[in-house]
């Protein structure tokens, strides 16, 4: 009892690195670095730096200002090129004791080649290639709010449901559109007179656009067009669309649950395993000593040593 008294009431053990852990000079570089990676203003002027990018690029789609402030843009771009090198580069040292973490970060990846096809002599040379590396950049917002990258992961994760619909509505547009060319195909040549004719016809009535004037020139020809557009609408406009719908909403939620899943299995602070190993020893001992007195005592088969006086008295007698 007391010797768990004398193990409870030790003194807290210092941190010892553990075997396979960072080196402490990387450690500390990662926490210095991650402190400024993780402040607000840091991420205020990152989204900042990125909306003045946006509005660069803007800029040179105006030829006149692009040919007369050509020295000045050509100056912000390489200012701006340089910050999200630095951005990166901070990012690449507050992963200095994990490095692994920052590659399983698919926003990372995305940051790092961004940044580094900026910096290819082909890329450079090719002014088209260049623009739209700058236009990714835009895309870096979403890694700012996480409002829109849940809706970003969920429009990439319906792309399978997507393209199922895809390809129940082309298998409808097919069969309507030989329908349409075999009963209007001699009567209306400019939208049914072939199976492409007919396609463009009945995408474009798929939007609702011109469904009042094709109808009235179907019920010209015969009044069965009136059920053969009735149920085109029907399924294309209504059936399909609500279809899509409900894979999209259904990718969202699933984003939002991996966004939570993802928050809350944040990884602890490398060095603070052997605490928590300290720590819950020191638990265990604590609930050792305290279920100790209620445990019952051993019998003892033998009398003790030393007998009381009674005893003995009437062991004599």
């Amino acid at each position: 009892m007391s010797e768990l008294s004398e193990l409870s009431e030790l003194p807290e053990l210092p941190e010892l690195p553990e075997q396979g852990a960072p080196h402490p000079a990387r450690t500390a570089l990662a926490a210095r670095a991650r402190a400024v990676t993780e402040a607000h203003w840091f991420t205020a002027a990152v989204v900042t730096l990125i909306l003045a990018n946006a509005a660069l690029l803007g800029v040179e789609t105006y030829s006149g200002l692009a040919a007369d402030w050509h020295r000045w843009l050509r100056t912000a771009e390489h200012v701006c090129l340089a910050a999200f090198t630095a951005e990166i580069l901070l990012r690449l040292a507050a992963h200095a004791d994990r490095p692994r973490a920052f590659l399983k970060d698919p926003w990372n990846l995305f940051d790092l080649a961004v940044v580094l096809c900026a910096f290819l002599p082909v890329l450079r040379e090719n002014g088209t290639v260049l623009r739209l590396l700058r236009l990714a950049r835009v895309l870096r917002t979403a890694r700012f709010l996480p409002q829109l990258r849940v809706v970003l992961v969920a429009v990439v994760r319906s792309l399978p449901g997507t393209l199922s619909f895809l390809l129940v509505g082309a298998l409808l547009l097919y069969v309507y559109a030989m329908v349409g060319w075999v009963f209007f195909g001699r009567a209306d040549p400019e939208h049914y007179g072939s199976l492409g004719r007919a396609v463009l016809t009945l995408f474009l009535l798929m939007t609702l656009d011109g469904v009042g004037d094709a109808v009235h020139a179907g019920l010209d020809i015969s009044r069965w067009s009136l059920l053969y557009y009735a149920s085109y609408v029907l399924l294309a406009s209504f059936v399909l669309v609500n279809v899509l719908i409900g894979v999209v909403l259904t990718s969202l939620d699933e984003a939002r649950d991996l966004d939570r899943e993802s928050s809350r299995a944040a990884p602890p602070p490398a060095g603070d395993s052997l605490r928590l190993r300290v720590e819950e020893a020191r638990r265990a001992l604590d609930a050792l000593e305290r279920e100790l007195p209620h445990a019952p005592s051993p019998p003892t088969d033998s009398p003790p040593a030393d007998s009381p006086p009674a005893l003995s008295t009437q062991r004599q007698v």
